[in-house]
């Protein structure tokens, strides 16, 4: 005798794995495009230092030839207006159990097709603005330790300020990291870092792991300071439309207008070493 087994269906959704942004602790929101699509703003050169003439023997000033101060800009333009859009019927709500709904829909594209994207675009815009892009080497837990102090050291030397310094790393150097004997990494940091995706500490440096898939082909790891790089959200709207013209049922639309631009004076916070 034949038995038509039951087939259930859960009140579940197996969503996929899915990483917040960490973008926020690697970039600043310093500026306000709010009413305009293009911002600039003024590179001032200084002076250089004389010897003062105390006699005034000399055919100028004493402090010396007098010279003007040279005042140039620099452009940012907004580029990425993206948007997203889908509809969902009314019977397709009911017919799997509730499990298909917009508002739940709308958070699952922002989780896993929006911030990867942005996150994506950021990362991509500070290694190609990097200020020290040194060639492409193989890192090794033996070599790793050396070529983080050494990028530490690039910073030093250019002046960036010492205190909120990051160290990005993909989970692939991270590896590396832990087998390095040189390398004793604090991770005794405070909660509010953790939420934001701090893992530890290196030579006073946050150290933050990123999903490989957020980040530029051939990624060893990048040191940064977030005052080099400028990532706006000039818009971000999403909307639920409850039986439109032309649909019974729901329909999602979403947009947002975003860019990242690394300061020309400020490049030199920004150390990306490749691998090969």
């Amino acid at each position: 005798m034949a038995i038509n087994l039951v087939t259930k269906f859960l009140p579940y959704v197996d969503e996929l794995f899915s990483t917040e942004s960490k973008k926020q602790m690697l970039t600043n929101q310093d500026f306000d495009w709010t009413g305009a699509h293009t911002i600039k703003v003024y590179k001032v050169t200084t002076s250089g230092m004389n010897d003062y003439d105390r006699a005034g023997a000399g055919a100028g000033s004493r402090y010396g030839t007098v010279g003007n101060l040279g005042a140039t800009t620099e452009e940012f333009t907004i580029t990425k207006d993206r948007s997203f859009t889908f509809a969902i019927d009314k019977l397709d709500v009911d017919e799997t159990a509730q499990q298909l709904q917009a508002a739940s829909a709308l958070a699952r594209q922002g989780r896993e097709v929006v911030i990867p994207e942005v996150d994506a675009y950021v990362y991509g815009k500070m290694c190609t603005g990097a200020g020290t892009t040194p060639a492409a080497l193989e890192l090794t837990s033996t070599n790793i330790y050396d070529e983080i102090i050494k990028a530490n050291k690039v910073l030093d030397d250019a002046e960036v300020h010492e205190t909120g310094r990051i160290l990005v790393v993909t989970p692939a150097t991270y590896i590396l990291m832990k087998k390095c004997a040189d390398i004793i990494m604090e991770t005794d940091v405070g909660n509010d870092l953790r939420l934001k995706g701090v893992i530890g500490m290196i030579d006073g440096v946050n150290v933050m792991k990123v999903p490989a898939v957020r980040l530029p082909a051939k990624f060893g790891f990048m040191l940064a300071h977030p005052c080099a790089t400028v990532a706006p959200t000039k818009l971000e709207d999403y909307k639920v439309h409850e039986d439109p013209p032309g649909i019974s049922g729901s329909l999602v639309e979403g947009r947002i207008c975003y860019d990242a631009f690394v300061l020309d004076n400020k490049a030199d916070a920004l150390y990306y070493q490749a691998i090969v």
